[in-house]
């Protein structure tokens, strides 16, 4: 066994406890919020008698003492079952499965987007440190990092949407088109254009100025001026030498993001519509949809590990003197 094998299967161990600490928290959490499922079923059909949502309660396991719930839902975590949501009426795994392509597919690209111009808008201000592309990209990323999402987002739609007709003001594809092959895709790519867009902005404007700065952090290093020294192009120290080392903060940064992305993605889902696990999540709190709302928690903070151990096995690529250990 190699031991990047022995490195992935020690971080997964190691994740074990983690994710069911994330588990009982969030079951805790979720659990002393005032009202239930039941509450919320009942009130909708119009028949909140008592002996009903008794029987309901009685139906659905939640008469049952909290710690019971608890090892319950563990037992079913164990055998990779998620449960029933009780407002949809079908299990979680069913709907998680439905919802889950159109937050990667968000998040994906947000991040994509975010990350490869943000890296870029950074070497050039590095490059060009003090001059005027410099002040234009920083007020360029203060612009986009001070301005709330939800409003970018609004904004958007009434300038592309409702003035120039560009674009669709919600959803992943036009209901009823019945598009197919690469008039479908391009119809996801005009639906994907404004959420992506401002949830991107906020992350491009973190890593332009994070790569500016660790881009002139690494331009003060001995082995830069060895590299002038050397005779070698200005464009070639920058590229092979400056920006590799300087993208390991970036990189850091990307995996923290992953984390946060699928909060930024709530209130984006919402404010286009956007069928997704943050709409799904946002929908289950009103609901109070437990069994939903914990196992997207749980599944975020799977995604989250994943990510990470990724990005620690990047670090390796990017910069051979750190070691797995």
């Amino acid at each position: 066994m190699s031991a990047t094998h022995r490195y992935i299967i020690r971080r997964l161990l190691q994740a074990i406890p983690a994710i069911i600490g994330i588990i009982t928290v969030f079951f805790i959490l979720l659990n002393i919020a005032p009202g239930d499922a039941i509450d919320v079923l009942a009130g909708e059909a119009g028949t909140a008698n008592p002996e009903y949502m008794e029987r309901l309660r009685q139906l659905y396991g939640l008469d049952r003492p909290l710690y019971i719930q608890y090892l319950k839902y563990m037992w079913n975590i164990i055998n990779l079952d998620l449960g029933f949501s009780y407002r949809h009426q079908m299990p979680v795994i069913d709907l998680i499965i439905q919802r889950l392509p159109a937050t990667l597919l968000l998040m994906g690209s947000c991040l994509t987007l975010a990350f490869t111009i943000g890296t870029l808008l950074g070497v050039v201000a590095a490059r060009y440190s003090g001059t005027g592309i410099d002040y234009f990209t920083t007020f360029v990323s203060l612009f986009c990092y001070s301005v709330p999402v939800f409003w970018l987002g609004l904004m958007m739609i009434i300038l592309f949407s409702v003035k120039l007709g560009l674009l669709p003001s919600g959803g992943m594809v036009t209901l009823g088109a019945g598009y197919s092959g690469l008039a479908w895709f391009w119809d996801i790519v005009k639906h994907l254009a404004m959420p992506c867009a401002s949830l991107a902005l906020l992350y491009m404007a973190v890593y332009t100025r994070l790569m500016r700065a660790s881009m002139l952090e690494v331009y003060d290093s001995d082995f830069v001026r060895t590299a002038h020294a050397k005779g070698l192009s200005a464009r070639r120290i920058a590229i092979r030498h400056v920006m590799r080392n300087a993208l390991l903060p970036v990189v850091t940064m990307f995996g923290l993001h992953t984390a946060g992305v699928l909060g930024g993605a709530v209130v984006v889902e919402v404010v286009f519509n956007w069928p997704g696990l943050g709409r799904l999540a946002f929908d289950a709190i009103f609901a109070r949809d437990f069994n939903l709302l914990l196992s997207i928690c749980v599944l975020s903070s799977i995604l989250v590990i994943i990510v990470n151990i990724a990005i620690d096995l990047i670090y390796c690529l990017l910069d051979p003197r750190i070691e797995m250990h």
